[in-house]
């Protein structure tokens, strides 16, 4: 600290003895060695004074406070402060520095964990709703054919068949919400193999061809590659996100539409797009569109099916490829999913 007590106490000594000096100088009838001495005595009660009194009532105290800041911010702060504390010798100025930027630190985690809290609470609220539809279903089910429907053979093999329905779709959401969760503490790493990424687009399309020709979309691929486009990731992720995105763009699709893959290759990267012609999504829902469970119509969602997870799985599997997904959507004119893959050498 560049100001102390005795700095500022010599300092207001000199100004008083010089008053002291100055004021008697005007009196004829003081000699010089009277305004020596009182000049001296000025300064030296000045200095003694104010030397107890800031020493130990106002620096003292500073100091107490520095040190006190120092064991609470020191750590948390350092990052923050960095090139952001202005150059001032003024000790209660750092001071307010110091608390302001405190503060400032504290309110962003109060609203840091404010809106974790939030988004805990939908999370729990979209969890017990999502688990909640299929179990009363399946429960339903079960319950009438206890209640006496059983012994109509026709009825108790419909109902026994919606029930499996309804718990195949409850083990989906466990099994999607186990993996989302894996993911996302790194428990599941992934496995890179060298695969042809062309080839897996096609088998891709084979195992959704049914569900596009239910709505005569069609699925193509925008160019082929002779020699095949190959990269290094690993083979059942990014399966698992072309089938999320590619089911995603037929499910919610026009009727007599088109889904299409387009494999671009760059020096070091294979660009992956998926595109489609449906009805696109609202900007005000684009930048949740990868939350848990979040659905842009939930009552048409319903309709359509899936676990809500397939969307926030594809984002935390191409992330753990140190890549990352994007999406450009216009309304009434289609949507656009991107990320890259490291091309193999």
């Amino acid at each position: 600290m560049l100001i102390n007590a005795k700095a500022v106490s010599f300092l207001l000594g000199v100004c008083v003895a010089v008053i002291t000096f100055m004021f008697l100088s005007l009196l004829n009838t003081v000699s010089g060695t009277v305004l020596f001495v009182a000049a001296a005595i000025s300064f030296s009660s000045t200095f003694i004074l104010s030397y107890v009194v800031l020493e130990f009532l106002v620096f003292k105290e500073i100091q107490k406070v520095y040190a006190s800041l120092d064991k609470v911010t020191k750590k948390e702060l350092r990052d923050y402060n960095k090139g952001k504390e202005d150059e001032t010798i003024n000790p209660i100025k750092k001071i307010n520095q110091q608390i302001a930027a405190y503060i400032t630190k504290k309110e962003k985690e109060i609203d840091d964990l404010k809106q974790i809290e939030a988004y805990r609470k939908e999370f729990i609220a979209d969890v017990s709703h999502e688990l909640k539809t299929p179990i009363f279903a399946a429960q339903g089910y079960v319950l009438t054919l206890l209640d006496g429907a059983m012994d109509d053979e026709k009825v108790r093999h419909r109902f026994l068949k919606k029930a499996a329905k309804s718990l195949n779709g409850l083990d989906a959401l466990v099994q999607d919400l186990l993996t989302l969760s894996q993911i996302e503490s790194g428990v599941i790493s992934m496995h890179y193999e060298i695969f042809d990424l062309q080839s897996l687009v096609m088998d891709v399309f084979e195992q959704l061809e049914r569900k596009a020709e239910k709505k005569t979309i069609q699925l193509r691929l925008e160019k082929t590659f002779d020699e095949g486009v190959y990269v290094n990731a690993d083979y059942n992720r990014i399966t698992q996100v072309l089938i999320n995105l590619i089911s995603n763009a037929v499910k919610y699709g026009n009727f007599n539409g088109w889904v299409a893959v387009a494999l671009t290759e760059t020096k070091k990267k294979i660009k992956v797009e998926i595109k489609d012609n449906g009805p696109g999504i609202p900007k005000e829902h684009i930048d949740r569109i990868f939350e848990r469970f979040y659905r842009v119509d939930k009552s048409r969602s319903k309709k359509q099916g899936g676990t809500g997870l397939g969307l926030a799985i594809a984002k935390h599997i191409i992330e753990g490829h140190n890549s990352k997904i994007t999406i450009k959507s216009e309304i009434n004119e289609g949507t656009v999913f991107t990320f890259h893959l490291e091309a193999a050498n």
